[in-house]
């Protein structure tokens, strides 16, 4: 009890928070340290996640063991040839994405496998043309480069949270494409993943940074902001898949209600597009259907 006592005292007390789930009127309080059955009873099926049961960490260990092997002889690949990936991670807030990308990278060479999470941008840097400081963290010869969100907070959090103009998010929607075909002509191996995660997962995840004395520092008023605005995020989430889904620049859609078989499915794609040298079929083994596919309609199923 004294650990959850430092812990609420650590992190600013905020008001319940009423929302609508399954056609049910719900209150949720976060600065409760008792999670809600509402919540415990569906964390994992959310969404229409199709497990009802997580992946062991038995069978996952040797899986993601096999895989990051894979991603090292990826990265030699790399390095001797000159070739490029970039991989963009997004989704709702605490949908993975951080922890996807430590373990992509965790034995990876970071001389040359870089992640780029930027904050707030600067004066200058919001002065500058739109897509100016993504381009430069891009990828040069060898490297291998991750984004913890992208350019694609114009299509989420800015518009949903009043951050940017009607019109600011119109025009990077019909832009955005035109961006992309150039990253593509350049010969980049170019990924977009999306990581979709349900509502009472989300809900569990934020009850579980703000109660922990290890992560409550990722607990923000901006995550309790948008609980309510579930729906909003939802539309803006349709309309940019909609619109950026292109055979040059796919989305990928990972169900990421289950953490382990979310980064699994998420390494597998990326070694299953790299022609790289030595390349295991058998290690990486097939993608399941169930939890990863492409564009709308697999948002839809």
């Amino acid at each position: 009890m004294k650990k959850a006592k430092e812990t609420a005292e650590a992190v600013p007390a905020t008001e319940p928070i009423k929302i609508k789930i399954g056609g049910k009127e719900r209150a949720f309080d976060i600065d409760n340290p008792v999670l809600p059955d509402w919540i415990e009873d569906n964390k994992l099926t959310a969404g229409g996640y199709p497990y009802d049961k997580k992946m062991k960490g038995e069978e996952y260990e040797p899986e993601l063991e096999r895989l990051q092997i894979e991603l090292v002889k990826a990265q030699a690949w790399l390095q001797a040839t000159g070739k490029r990936v970039m991989a963009l991670f997004e989704g709702r807030d605490a949908a993975g994405k951080g922890g996807t990308i430590f373990v992509l990278r965790q034995y990876m060479n970071p001389r040359t496998a870089r992640n780029v999470a930027l904050t707030k941008p600067t004066p200058t840097e919001a002065g500058q043309w739109y897509y100016q400081r993504y381009v430069d963290h891009f990828p040069t010869s060898g490297e291998f480069v991750t984004f913890d969100r992208s350019w694609y907070n114009r299509a989420g959090v800015e518009p949903v949270m009043g951050f940017c103009t009607p019109e600011q998010h119109e025009k990077f929607l019909d832009e955005t494409p035109h961006f992309e075909r150039m990253i593509s002509n350049e010969g980049i191996h170019f990924f977009k993943f999306w990581l979709n995660i349900g509502r009472e997962t989300q809900l569990e995840r934020f009850h579980d940074r703000r109660w922990s004395p290890l992560k409550n520092w990722k607990f923000s008023p901006i995550d309790i902001a948008g609980v309510s605005k579930w729906d909003d995020y939802t539309k803006a989430r349709d309309q940019m898949i909609e619109r950026t889904h292109k055979e040059f620049s796919p989305w990928i859609i990972v169900r990421a209600n289950d953490k382990r078989r979310a980064r699994l499915a998420v390494i597998q794609r990326i070694l299953l597009s790299l022609p790289y040298d030595g390349r295991d079929l058998d290690a990486i083994g097939k993608a399941d259907k169930k939890i990863i596919g492409e564009g709308p309609d697999f948002l839809k199923d």
